[in-house]
């Protein structure tokens, strides 16, 4: 039920900032049959192309635009209700400074991979440094010296199998969503992970930059990036137990 409530809320509340860039969420529920525990969400049925990848000019300017006009009902980073990507939930408790939601987001994921795969000391060594290091040191500066940072819905699991194109339309769309307010670059860390082939191009990340620029500082846009990506890679891993994405 976590995940089916997450991606309604995720889906209503984009739809209502960009109608077209999402099929329109009508529901969430629980079939009246008692064994197994059976769930569903219901959402508008729309003709996609899966197979073609997105064009990056239109596609990165309409996902820009989402994160542009995105405000977050207490200004803070985080969700009104749990999400997840796949079966892995979301830490997603509000948040004022961007470093200390990440720092819980990835070490929950991090948390699940121990659960799922058995102890790796050294990577649970590893996470540590990151978490406590890395983290405050990259992404700290985001929110210091006079220097702001909005946060933004993002999609939350978003690479090239969690996106069409209408085939009505032209248009790119949206779906199977987990969402939270974040930097919005946060969305582009996924397209560093081995699981995202089409996105991994690096003309979708230059089309996007082009409209929605890098934040200060510009030149740790890479560094943020490659952190950013940790949590798809290791999420994937939780989800999927002896994966080689584990290793890599």
């Amino acid at each position: 039920m976590i995940m089916l409530r997450g991606e309604y809320e995720s889906s209503k509340f984009i739809w209502n900032l960009m109608n077209d860039f999402l099929p329109k969420p009508y529901g969430f529920g629980r079939y009246k049959v008692s064994h197994p525990p059976t769930y569903f969400y219901l959402a508008e049925f729309v003709n996609m192309n899966v197979t073609t990848a997105p064009d990056p000019a239109e596609f990165t300017q309409r996902l820009a635009q989402m994160h542009k006009m995105s405000k977050s009902p207490t200004g803070k980073f985080g969700f009104t209700t749990q999400t997840c990507d796949g079966q892995i939930a979301h830490t997603v408790d509000w948040k004022e400074k961007w470093s200390d939601f990440y720092r819980e987001l990835l070490m929950g994921v991090c948390k699940k991979d121990v659960e799922t795969n058995g102890p790796w000391p050294e990577m649970e060594l590893a996470a540590k440094h990151v978490a406590d290091v890395i983290i405050p040191r990259l992404l700290g500066p985001l929110q210091e010296n006079g220097r702001t940072l909005k946060p933004c819905i993002i999609h939350g699991d978003l690479w090239e199998g969690n996106m069409g194109i209408n085939t009505k339309t032209g248009d790119s769309l949206l779906f199977d969503v987990g969402s939270y307010f974040a930097h919005n670059e946060m969305e582009l860390g996924h397209w560093r992970c081995e699981f995202s082939t089409v996105f991994r191009d690096k003309v979708y990340t230059e089309h996007y930059l082009q409209n929605y620029a890098a934040a200060e500082p510009v030149d740790e846009f890479d560094d943020r990036n490659r952190l950013y990506s940790l949590k798809g890679a290791i999420n994937y891993s939780a989800g999927h137990p002896v994966c080689s994405l584990r290793k890599t």
